[in-house]
């Protein structure tokens, strides 16, 4: 296997080696915690333009199932592990972690040593990163001016579609900024029928189409990248029953004069805890996200869910214009399932199912 190089913006070098597709890499180098969950990690949006490197030392021991993705490509730049599977043993599994990869064009590397760097960035804070053959020729310059651009509008969808469900109870519109399958299929489950709309629909555009309520998905990037969006959510609060995620939480935020800060390393995999403000249980959540919402920035609403290890916020509640957000992510099937409650409160806000 060829040696390949990780080098960081500050100036740490990492020597590894490489799999899946052959070239250099550049982009946000983070870090996720899930011990299980990586086909959801490489096909979810919201990695757009970053280097994904787990924790968890061994990946890809289950191979990759289709069925699994959370969308139907990876936007990642780069993919690091410890180890990576050559063997995976599952009756589910359709291809290797090597293969997957080469068929998407990401770069991998593998033989670094995964909890060294994860000291370096939680201690330092997220950075860009360049993986290469070539360690001397990394202009620094470059590297530390590297920024994510047109993140949400090149994981959006381009056009309206609908997603029906057997029961045709409610009618939704989901607002596409980095949505995941995951979204969709707990809504239609609820019986639900879902109108996927481009990040950039209009306010008047949404309205128009008299759903009973609205989802703002999750997404990438930095939520004050889609200030043209958080202007048409302003529009939008009050009209119907809304649900944010993520990405969603934090523009609703943004709409309501709140701010957003930068986390130092953000928070990303399937084992993350949050406590309710309101009932004091803790629960354990799916989350990937750079950002927070600063809740003392807001005058309007309350904290519904904090952040069990930091204290950040992870939910806000505004019952005066019917709207609900969360910062994680209650519909990822790769974390316990007790938070999909948030969606039973959604369709309880537009009514219920009568």
């Amino acid at each position: 296997m060829k040696k390949v190089y990780i080098v960081l913006e500050d100036g740490h070098v990492f020597e590894g080696e490489r799999f899946g597709a052959e070239g250099e890499a550049i982009g946000e180098f983070v870090f996720t915690t899930g011990m299980c969950g990586y086909v959801e990690t490489l096909t979810d949006p919201t990695y757009y333009g970053q280097i994904v490197m787990h924790t968890f030392p061994l990946i890809g021991n289950y191979g990759i199932m289709e069925e699994d993705f959370e969308s139907d490509k990876s936007y990642i730049k780069a993919y690091v592990v410890r180890e990576w599977c050559d063997a995976p043993s599952n009756f589910r599994c359709q291809y290797t972690l090597d293969e997957y990869l080469k068929k998407q064009g990401i770069v991998g590397v593998c033989g670094v040593d995964t909890r060294e760097i994860t000291r370096v960035i939680r201690d330092n804070g997220v950075m860009n990163a360049i993986i290469t053959e070539d360690p001397s020729k990394v202009d620094f310059n470059a590297l530390k001016a590297y920024k994510l651009t047109d993140a949400v509008a090149t994981v959006s969808c381009k056009e309206k579609y609908t997603v029906e469900s057997d029961a045709h109870s409610k009618k939704v519109t989901l607002v596409d900024f980095g949505k995941t399958k995951s979204i969709i299929a707990e809504l239609t489950k609820r019986g639900c029928d879902v109108t996927v709309v481009p990040y950039n629909t209009s306010a008047e555009e949404i309205l128009a189409l008299g759903a009973d309520g609205i989802v703002l998905s999750n997404g990438p990037a930095d939520p004050k990248d889609n200030m043209a969006a958080v202007e048409e959510i302003k529009k939008l609060i009050g009209k119907a029953p809304m649900l944010g995620i993520c990405l969603g939480h934090q523009l609703a935020a943004l709409a309501l004069g709140g701010e957003t800060v930068k986390l130092q390393y953000g928070h990303r995999g399937a084992n993350q805890p949050v406590k309710s403000t309101e009932s004091g249980k803790t629960y354990i959540t799916s989350q990937n996200h750079g950002y927070e919402v600063d809740a003392k920035s807001l005058d309007c609403g309350f904290e519904s869910f904090i952040n069990a290890n930091d204290g950040t916020c992870e939910g806000m509640k505004y019952a005066d214009k019917l709207l609900v957000t969360t910062q994680f992510h209650p519909e990822a099937c790769i974390s316990p399932l007790n938070t999909h409650y948030v969606y039973d409160e959604f369709i309880t806000m537009m009514g219920g199912n009568d």
